[in-house]
């Protein structure tokens, strides 16, 4: 990218660097090699990143830095970092449930810097629930952490990979759980918020949106299942009425056809499990997660802390460019409104 924008016109970047036995430290440091048209600041610990840093044989100076201080642009072989101190020293791949709270502490402050304007957009690196669990029960994902630290009623999970927008309607629930969060008062506010995001935040005048049905054959007439009769559909249809370009309850099994696809700017799944799997086969290693609803900017890694590939050189960084391109896309068309 280059680097010709004013330093003041810079977005400003944070990066959370996740679980530290994870390949989040490693990916931090992986992205410090490349230029960048952005100011960039890593939170993390130092000690963490310097360890992996001469593990892995990068050449990527380290220099420590504070909110109070001015942020200069990124410069490629460099990563300026905003230090947090581990609670206990971090062995790669080896999970120690004594750092949870560090990592939750680490969530907490990039989230409010960014609130607070302190930053532009946040992008994480990804962390282990099962280790979170133990301080924060139950910690479904960073979705719903930030969900509840900006204290805002409901967020959207979209997955973004070229060509391919997917948002959830529900994120990380039980599969018998799915059937009774599809209200239609859910349902209405996902859809708002994925209408309303696609305009402010990707620059399309009118998104056309494709509602996927929940159950096979998008319920086949009320023979599989009536959620589509009784709450899809009728949700769909108040919203076209407001102007909303929604299409649907249309078959899981069918909406992701290349020919489909065509004819829509994102596919709302009802579920997990129901769209995340098409997306990731089609652009994993090159796909990005944002949290959509909220006040500040969240992309980030597709992917998650791949604790057997920590610290042996063999991480793929390009979901985190991938998110670190999304954010600064977004930045770019909320400064154009």
């Amino acid at each position: 990218m280059s680097t010709s924008r004013p330093i003041e016109q810079r977005p400003r970047l944070l990066i959370t660097s996740g679980e530290p036995a994870g390949i989040g430290p490693d990916l931090c440091l992986m992205q410090a090699l490349r230029e960048i048209d952005a100011a960039v600041v890593v939170l993390a610990d130092p000690a963490l990143l310097a360890q992996r840093r001469d593990h892995l044989g990068l050449a990527v100076d380290i220099e420590l830095w504070q909110p109070r201080q001015d942020l200069p642009p990124a410069r490629p072989g460099h990563v300026l970092v905003w230090p947090r101190a581990l609670a206990v020293p971090c062995s790669a791949g080896q999970l120690d449930a004594r750092n949870a709270a560090y990592v939750l502490a680490m969530l907490a402050d990039a989230c409010d810097a960014c609130r607070d304007g302190l930053f532009d957009a946040l992008v994480t690196a990804p962390v282990q629930k099962s280790i979170l669990d133990t301080v924060a029960q139950p910690f479904s994902g960073h979705t719903e952490f930030f969900q509840h630290r900006c204290q805002v009623e409901q967020v959207v999970m979209m997955l973004v990979g070229p060509k391919l927008r997917v948002a959830l309607a529900t994120t990380h629930l039980p599969l018998r759980a799915v059937a009774d969060a599809i209200t239609p008062a859910h349902l209405t506010a996902v859809l708002r918020i994925l209408d309303a995001d696609l305009r402010t935040r990707f620059g399309l005048s009118a998104p056309r949106i494709a509602v996927c049905g929940l159950n096979p054959h998008a319920g086949e007439a009320g023979h599989l299942g009536d959620e589509e009769i009784t709450v899809i559909t009728p949700v769909i249809r108040a919203l076209q009425q407001q102007g909303l370009q929604l299409t649907g309850p249309l078959p899981a099994d069918t909406v992701f056809t290349p020919h489909q696809l065509a004819r829509y700017d994102a596919v709302l799944a009802m579920y997990h499990d129901q769209g995340l799997p098409v997306l990731k086969h089609a652009t994993f290693g090159a796909g990005v997660n944002i949290t959509l609803g909220l006040p500040i900017v969240r992309t980030s890694v597709d992917h998650g802390t791949a604790l057997d590939l920590a610290a042996s050189g063999k991480a793929d960084v390009g979901s985190l460019h991938a998110a670190m391109a999304a954010a600064l896309d977004i930045c770019q068309a909320r400064s154009l409104r």
